[in-house]
């Protein structure tokens, strides 16, 4: 246990502004941003971040500022930027338990914000008897019983629809439901003040926010990029009572790296929570919540896995989805799991994206899932395979690799292959593979660009290289064309003059085998 009083407390899992400011918790201050929001003009807002990432307590802080709570702000930027005069009537909306069902179950949900509202301002009568009705006459009676613009609030607007992704017509109804009560909100644009929505994914404003054509997302607007989450700054001044004996350049391999156009961030989960452990690495965020339907998604497209490093999608991928049309690079993006790299300008005017595994954590974790998707291998032989061929590149032992491998694959159940679409994957053999790679966190560059052509995988790890060459044959063949591949090519020049040591590896697969049936390497000199 930590000791009495030697540091502040950490609040985990406490996501309202008021308590952490009237205990001795940490508080990183966000409320500049606050000021920026309102000086920007706007009055609709929407912001898209990864779960556990701070969304909720900076909504709660907007709700202490619009209630001109200002006991609350003492010492922060927004003591001496705000008009502590006004005070609105605030209509806070939280989604965070999620709808558990179809249409009638989000309508008992709305039911009780409501009544919750009613509670609040004491609103008795209300004429209307549909939720939508209903929430649009509070909003009209907020506004004329205060004589002020009303505020709302919600947080988490999309958890509904994700809590039922995987069943569509379920998602649909409940999509449609959102739809006709986020309506309100447009047709009661002349009583409102201010309006900011959070949400993990950014649905289509055609499917869920039809008409609110002014709303304003900040998602990558590069003055709010870290609007949620640590910046590395924020952990060398409000934490820095606790950086003793840590070694900051591993903190943030491990856990920094978030990107939305601003200063990379940490997501505030695993920080409280290392410090929380006594300083231990463990993948802390990536456990709340385990990525089946986007593993699901993968499986069904028949993904090739090692697409995953350095993928490059256009401004429209990364932006919105709907339910029935779902894809994958947008929800790994929105959902925390890859990160934006660089963005490059294109000839013909339209933005790339490239996109990246944020930190260790995420990616170790994310591969290791994967594996358990791909080959059904049970903890212990994982952890086996895992060990060997992170020793296999650190000792510079091929050998050991081959075997370790050919072990892997024999070791995947056979009625795996049956009945899926693995046994006819060419991809699946090179997915496998670059997975485990992955999970141990080599340093890993998919379709590595040479004036010859491209590697397909290339491992670099201290002062050495390895080149990876992949091919899947119906029979064995009498050569390793892979690694003739690579010879042709001298793929290796990009590297012999970078690394003391440079392999070629040539691995190809048999397809009626199912394993590797050649591998052969050779040292470049």
């Amino acid at each position: 246990m930590e000791t009495k009083n030697k540091f502040k407390s950490l609040p985990i899992g406490i996501q309202t502004f008021s308590e952490i400011r009237t205990s001795n918790f940490y508080y990183v201050d966000k409320t500049s941003l606050i000021s920026k929001l309102i000086e920007g003009g706007k009055k609709y807002y929407f912001l898209s971040r990864p779960r556990r990432f701070g969304k909720s307590l900076f909504l709660s802080t907007l709700k202490s500022a619009f209630k001109a709570q200002k006991e609350y702000f003492k010492g922060l930027f927004l003591e001496n930027n705000w008009d502590w005069s006004k005070k609105y009537p605030v209509l806070y909306i939280s989604f965070g338990g999620g709808v558990t069902g179809g249409k009638e179950q989000l309508q008992i949900k709305l039911k009780e914000l409501i009544n919750s509202w009613r509670r609040e301002y004491s609103i008795n009568n209300l004429e209307n008897t549909s939720m939508e009705g209903q929430f649009s006459e509070i909003i009209q009676v907020l506004h004329d019983k205060y004589n002020e613009k009303v505020v709302i609030l919600i947080d988490e607007y999309d958890k509904p629809i994700l809590d039922m992704i995987d069943k569509p017509d379920l998602a649909i109804e409940v999509r449609d439901g959102l739809k006709n009560f986020y309506s309100v909100i447009k047709d009661g644009d002349e009583y409102l003040k201010f309006v900011f929505l959070t949400g993990v994914t950014k649905f289509s404003k055609v499917s869920l926010f039809s008409g609110l054509n002014n709303l304003e997302d900040i998602t990558l607007h590069k003055d709010y990029g870290d609007i949620c989450g640590y910046t590395q700054n924020d952990i060398e001044t409000v934490f820095l009572e606790r950086l003793e004996n840590i070694d900051l350049e591993k903190l943030k391999k491990w856990y920094n790296g978030y990107n939305f156009l601003g200063n990379h961030v940490y997501n505030p989960f695993d920080i409280l929570l290392f410090f929380s452990n006594h300083n231990t690495y463990k993948t802390y965020w990536f456990q709340t919540a385990t990525p089946t339907f986007l593993i699901k998604l993968m499986q069904k497209n028949k993904y090739f896995i090692p697409k995953l490093e350095n993928l490059e999608v256009s401004e429209e991928i990364i932006g919105s989805f709907d339910v029935d049309k779902i894809n994958l690079e947008t929800l790994l993006f929105q959902t925390g799991y890859l990160t934006i790299d660089k963005v490059v300008d294109t000839p013909f005017g339209i933005k790339k994206y490239v996109l990246k595994y944020p930190n260790l954590e995420v990616k170790n974790s994310l591969n290791t899932y994967i594996i358990d998707y791909l080959t059904k291998e049970d903890s212990t032989d994982k952890l086996k395979y895992q060990s060997n061929i992170y020793i296999s590149f650190r000792d510079e032992k091929p050998i050991f690799l081959k075997e370790t491998l050919i072990s892997l694959f024999a070791g995947i159940p056979h009625n795996n292959y049956h009945n899926n679409y693995i046994s006819n994957y060419e991809g699946y053999y090179a997915s496998v593979i670059y997975a485990y790679f992955a999970s141990v966190g080599l340093n890993i560059i998919t379709e590595d660009s040479t004036d010859k052509g491209n590697i397909d995988l290339t491992i670099l790890l201290e002062d050495k290289a390895y080149i990876i060459e992949f091919k899947v044959s119906t029979n064995k063949p009498k050569t390793n064309t892979a690694l003739k591949q690579i010879q042709k090519m001298k793929y290796y020049e990009k590297y012999i003059y970078k690394y003391n040591k440079v392999y070629n590896i040539g691995i190809i697969f048999g397809k009626r085998k199912r394993n590797i049936v050649k591998f052969n390497y050779e040292t470049v000199k």
